[in-house]
């Protein structure tokens, strides 16, 4: 991804920007939750273990850093921060490159009538309007949809810092790596608006949230790196695939496969769900750009979990832990275990 991020922007004539969002620009908003999520990891951790008494902190502190915090961990955090910042920013770069690369190429009407054969002539805008409404659903999945910006760049940093076993650190950032990347090509495939842009009145009552906000700003970003030589900024407006769907719904799955935590498995799947039908509601992407996005999640999901030694069978899934949080000393023996079956 970098190779070729480079080798388009020589081609190109253009500029790799560090894309702004959460927290600022990502060479930066990466390593802070780095820090925030070992600063919770030590501080935090000691103060609810010592119930609030301050002699015992800095023992818990060292008990955690010792145990925790040794050179897989960091290697983990060094590796999984670095290359998903590597490829999420090329992904922005050549995102932004698509309409300079393939010009007026777009395959919106296309994909808007597979959407009208698949809903029997009818436009999917306006049978979910009638099912949910213009106001209040409006408002509801417009937070779901917005909140996946800041949660792509928290949820890297919390499994590479708290995956209780290191290789489902590596499997999450792999898999992640792989889908950004795979979605980036899928842009190029296909190139489109979505049907917000290309159709704009079949959603003009909708109430006015922050999604609004965000479909106007991508507009306006995308003409002015279209017409306007000084503009320094990138586009990233492109549909095919869905990465919304695609990458929640590979949150949901590394949580269904390596955390215990039965009520996370329900949000992660609700917010799937959710994110999909806000996908249609709001018109980001079509019903085709959802689907790709399933199997480009499936397929990283997989390679992800091949590429960092996780085993798929009849047997459910099985792996070998590197650090432990119990007080008790392991035994040589009980270095690996059985994960339960999935």
């Amino acid at each position: 991804m970098g190779a070729l991020a480079i080798v388009a922007a020589i081609s190109l004539d253009k500029s790799l920007v560090d894309p702004e969002g959460f927290l600022g620009p990502a060479w930066t908003r990466l390593p802070l939750l780095v820090g925030a999520a070992l600063f919770v990891d030590l501080i935090p951790r000691a103060i609810w273990l010592s119930k609030g008494k301050p002699h015992l902190w800095g023992g818990l502190i060292k008990e955690r850093w010792r145990e925790h915090w040794d050179r897989e961990r960091f290697t983990l955090v060094a590796l999984g921060i670095g290359c998903f910042y590597v490829v999420y920013v090329c992904y922005r770069n050549l995102k932004s490159f698509l309409p300079s690369v393939m010009g007026d190429a777009n395959y919106d009407r296309e994909l808007d009538l597979l959407d009208h054969a698949i809903f029997l002539g009818h436009e999917p805008a306006s049978i979910i309007h009638a099912i949910f409404g213009t106001t209040i659903s409006a408002h509801v999945l417009s937070s779901i949809y917005v909140l996946f910006i800041p949660m792509v760049a928290v949820l890297v940093a919390i499994w590479c810092v708290w995956s209780r076993n290191i290789s489902y650190g590596y499997w999450f950032v792999t898999s992640q790596c792989l889908i950004w990347t795979l979605g980036t090509a899928t842009y190029y495939m296909l190139p489109s608006l979505g049907p917000g842009l290309e159709y704009p009145w079949r959603y003009q009552d909708l109430a006015h949230t922050g999604t609004t906000d965000l479909m106007n700003s991508l507009y306006n970003a995308r003409e002015a790196f279209l017409w306007w030589d000084g503009y320094g900024g990138a586009q990233t407006v492109a549909a095919f695939a869905s990465l919304h769907t695609g990458v929640t719904l590979l949150w949901a799955l590394m949580v269904q496969y390596t955390v215990k935590i039965r009520w996370v498995h329900w949000v992660m799947w609700a917010n799937f769900g959710c994110t999909v039908v806000a996908t249609l509601y709001f018109g980001w992407h079509y019903v085709a750009d959802d689907v790709a996005g399933v199997a480009i999640a499936l397929i990283s999901f997989y390679i992800g979990g091949i590429a960092s030694g996780q085993k798929f069978d009849r047997h459910g899934l099985s792996s070998h832990p590197t650090t432990t949080t119990s007080k008790i000393p392991v035994e040589p023996k009980a270095h690996a275990e059985r994960e339960p079956r999935v």
